[in-house]
């Protein structure tokens, strides 16, 4: 008996003592060493990546008719298949070498952002070769110094219509004051975009931004629009940074990009309910109506002036015609459900307009019944809202969605890179117990806190920590708790001189 109590009361005061800071920070800077001396970056995800954006790229020599997308094809396909070659070829760094580790992804990312998009942008920016959308943007800033509308009144063909709103015109401009490569409308397409992600992944409070950036613009969802187009970047960043503004309760700021934005496409008005929405969750019902304000001030002072001026060219190049609803068809198309429906006939229009206003209004009910609370739940529900437009939408493209898809991935991506580049702050907590025969036991991590861009706290645990070799400092410890603790530890002690009492009794 002796000796059963004995036994059970020297286990108890080693699980108590695993409680204590002290052995809490020794057990984390075991399980960080052990991960660091056995852990090494696996690049096959990588590589497989690589191939894959290759075999996309290679697919439109093939398919496309276009000689800018053509083009493009062959130099990022190539660019792809060496950013894959570095990746599975170069020598692996020793254990514990992050740095050596982390090379080759750097190394492989910034050969596909050279094949990718400064080689094919180079070559066409030389050649004067882009896709129609770059022109188009470009006469329209020539018609409105030369007539005042960016507007053709009475198009004969698809050419002649400009599908955007009057603020697109702006990055028409260059084209007018400098040189020909200089002054092309993608090269300012593609900075406002990056300006953009920039500034976003700040306000997210991103980590190191210069692969995460790169590996962004060198994949084939921005790298072939920046290289042929690029049309679509500058409404995308500009999205992405009205809601990360709108998270941080800049309601002034978020107003006024979101005004320049929906100056842009009439596609990017959907981003203003779900922004305000978040400025009402963020900054209460004063923020909401100071963003509404601006957004109207600055989107009003750039598209009502020609609203009321040319009323019937901006329906019919702005509105009818993307949808499919204007005398010249758009020959913008995919094999999406809302064009495939349209090419049935009047029908078939009908129902992909019908469904397209249907999923709109979903999209609205789930905003109220369920209003985003930070920038990430934000672009969520703007994605979802978006993607379902674009997929029903009578002229959809695949192009569309690059939207969702940049609006869903850019605030993940500063999430994680916050999340690996801050240091754990340990927690003190009586819950870590071990199942036994989980075979987790000194190498297991403590839980630690995470600020998310909201504010708000979350508890998890630690995979990889990025730093094996700078340990963090431990908290102050908990007086209450170690008194607890050595209270129990006493109370142990009395239980097992009360059960040995009676046996030397007896004795």
């Amino acid at each position: 008996m002796t000796t059963t109590h004995a036994r059970s009361g020297e286990a108890r005061r080693a699980a108590a003592r695993l409680l204590l800071p002290r052995q809490r920070v020794e057990q984390f800077g075991a399980g960080l060493r052990g991960a660091g001396a056995a852990g090494d970056h696996r690049r096959a995800p990588w590589v497989l990546g690589a191939l894959g954006c290759a075999g996309w790229a290679f697919g439109f020599p093939l398919i496309s008719n276009l000689a800018s997308q053509r083009a493009w094809g062959w130099s990022a396909g190539a660019g792809y298949v060496l950013a894959a070659l570095v990746l599975a070829l170069w020598p692996r760094g020793g254990a514990g070498d992050a740095r050596g580790a982390a090379r080759p992804i750097r190394l492989a990312v910034a050969t596909a952002l050279l094949g990718a998009v400064i080689v094919p942008l180079v070559l066409l920016l030389v050649q004067g070769q882009a896709q129609s959308e770059v022109f188009v943007v470009q006469q329209s800033a020539v018609r409105l110094v030369h007539t005042g509308s960016p507007y053709v009144p009475h198009p004969v063909n698809w050419t002649g219509y400009t599908p955007y709103l009057p603020g697109m015109t702006l990055f028409g401009f260059p084209h007018l004051v400098l040189p020909a490569v200089l002054g092309d409308a993608r090269i300012w397409f593609l900075l406002a975009f990056l300006v953009c992600l920039v500034v976003s992944w700040r306000l997210l409070r991103g980590g190191p931004l210069a692969v995460p950036l790169a590996a962004v613009v060198a994949s084939p969802l921005v790298a072939l629009p920046a290289a042929v187009s690029g049309v679509d970047l500058p409404m995308i960043g500009g999205c992405i940074l009205a809601l990360a503004l709108a998270g941080r309760g800049n309601a002034a700021r978020a107003g006024i990009v979101l005004g320049l934005v929906c100056a842009l496409k009439w596609t990017a008005w959907p981003a203003v309910p779900v922004a305000l929405l978040l400025l009402l969750q963020v900054g209460g019902r004063r923020a909401a109506l100071r963003g509404l304000l601006w957004t109207g001030l600055v989107g009003g002072a750039l598209v009502v002036p020609f609203a009321v001026a040319f009323p019937q060219a901006m329906v019919e190049q702005v509105v009818r015609f993307p949808l499919g609803l204007s005398t010249v068809r758009t020959p913008a198309g995919s094999p999406l459900p809302g064009h495939i429906l349209a090419e049935l006939g009047p029908a078939g229009r009908t129902a992909s307009l019908v469904l397209f206003g249907l999923s709109g209004l979903a999209v609205c009910v789930w905003l109220l019944v369920r209003p985003p609370r930070d920038a990430r739940s934000a672009c969520d529900r703007l994605a979802l809202g978006v993607a379902l437009a674009f997929l029903l939408a009578p002229a959809g493209r695949f192009g569309y969605l690059q939207l969702p898809v940049l609006l869903v991935l850019w605030p993940r991506l500063a999430l994680r890179a916050e999340r690996s580049s801050s240091p754990p702050v340990l927690v003190a907590s009586g819950e870590d117990d071990v199942e036994e025969g989980s075979g987790q036991g000194a190498g297991v991590f403590p839980p630690v806190h995470h600020a998310e861009p909201d504010g708000s706290v979350h508890n998890e645990s630690v995979d990889v920590p990025p730093a094996p070799d700078a340990l963090p400092a431990p908290d102050a410890p908990d007086v209450a708790a170690i008194a607890d603790e050595v209270r129990d530890l006493a109370d142990l002690d009395l239980a097992d001189q009360a059960g040995r009492a009676p046996s030397a009794a007896a004795r």
